[in-house]
């Protein structure tokens, strides 16, 4: 396992995050042509975590065997994956959750959990962890 990045962040920081997860990317290995769809499911977690936990979020980038994982943590109400739309929301009546459902039709694997007090990158001692990860092969 190897850290490539970690790091607290806000709404303000967020287009410096999507740059350096990009680079971390990169130089992790991730194919060029996967690499811009895991930057924005990145984004699209983040960004939720700033819109609706609180306004900031904490990220852990690391290559772990032959993936490259992102975990992002936030101190907000917490949610579990049944929230995820399983159809493009909007079809379904939904009105919310593209973000989430993107992520999880571009990424390799998504997980969601409630944060508990101690866990790596944790905000707070309640929120969400959101973990998504692509292999680099």
């Amino acid at each position: 396992m190897e850290c490539l990045l970690q790091r607290r962040f806000t709404a303000r920081e967020l287009p410096l995050l999507r740059v350096r997860v990009e680079e971390c990317a990169a130089w992790a290995g991730l194919a060029e042509t996967r690499r811009g769809d895991f930057v924005l499911a990145v984004d699209a977690v983040a960004t939720n975590a700033v819109e609706h936990a609180g306004g900031e979020g904490a990220l852990l980038l690391r290559r772990v065997g032959d993936e490259l994982e992102c975990r992002i943590s936030d101190s907000g109400p917490g949610f579990s994956e049944d929230v995820i739309p399983r159809i493009l929301p909007g079809l379904d009546g939904a009105t919310s959750g593209r973000g989430l459902w993107l992520t999880r039709l571009v990424t390799d694997r998504l997980a969601v959990s409630t944060g508990a007090v101690g866990a790596v990158g944790a905000v707070g001692a309640v929120g969400a962890v959101v973990t998504l990860a692509m292999r680099l092969r």
